[in-house]
């Protein structure tokens, strides 16, 4: 058996609709392990966010912040924060258009505003509480990704103020601002130098926008069956839905378990 590198979006992919990883999928995970194949988590979450998925699954490598941020065996291989001229530039923008924000490194998250009902809703989606104060905290410390809350509408104004950063949606309320260029696929690259795989040998799981680059770019993207058109425009094939065990289905199909 050929081995392979895996790459696993946690929303909508691992996790059900239930925010839930399913025995079925923990159980083809090691499997999959078992079988020769590395597994790596892929994801729009912070290092943080994800400890207890990487606990469940028994992993230590990671693509987190959309790209931003790789380990590979529990060591960082390629850290790539937003620069700070930049960060000031966003901060000085939305003060002046009263518009929240949420800073983001490797160990936690804070908010610019104390209490914020569309904070709020976001991250209760992730199943995380509001962030704690600290206007000044990406001043002292390296800011992987920051979470602006524009409308649809008011989204391209803020692409076209600030060209040297990307706007990503995934949230009705809020985008994930990173480095422009940077993607889970920009990440997953890293870790194939890094590693030696080629990209044909790469097998990527995602459902949503943050995923269209990553299943273009590796060898075979798998779309889940519940994951946004554009995932699965892109994507070489679509599995069934993450509730009716799409995602272990996938891995069937590819003869990885």
């Amino acid at each position: 058996m050929q081995k392979r590198i895996l790459f696993f979006d946690i929303d909508g992919t691992l996790y059900n609709s239930k925010k839930e990883i399913p025995q079925t999928t923990i159980d083809a995970v090691k499997k999959a392990k078992d079988n020769g194949h590395e597994v790596v988590i892929a994801t729009g979450r912070a290092p943080f966010m994800i400890q207890e998925v990487l606990e469940t699954l028994k992993l230590d490598s990671y693509v987190c912040f959309n790209g931003q941020y790789v380990v590979y065996k529990g060591q960082p291989i390629s850290l790539k924060p937003v620069p700070l001229e930049q960060l000031k530039a966003l901060v000085n923008y939305v003060e002046k258009h009263d518009k929240p924000l949420v800073f983001l490194d490797n160990h936690e998250m804070v908010t610019s505003v104390p209490e914020h009902h569309q904070i709020k809703e976001s991250l209760t989606s992730l199943l995380y509480p509001m962030p704690r104060l600290d206007k000044d905290f990406y001043l002292n410390h390296p800011i992987y990704q920051v979470l602006l809350y524009v409308s649809v509408d008011e989204e391209e104004e803020y692409a076209k103020a600030f060209p040297e950063l990307e706007l990503v949606r995934w949230h009705t309320y809020c985008c994930d601002v990173l480095n422009k260029g940077v993607s889970k696929a920009y990440g997953i690259e890293r870790l194939l130098e890094y590693t030696k795989f080629e990209m044909q040998d790469a097998i990527a799981f995602g459902d949503g926008l943050n995923d269209v680059e990553m299943l273009t770019a590796v060898g075979t993207g798998v779309a889940m069956g519940n994951g946004h058109v554009k995932a699965k425009t892109v994507a070489s094939f679509v599995t069934d839905h993450v509730d009716e065990d799409g995602l272990v289905k996938a891995m069937e199909k590819l003869q990885l378990v």
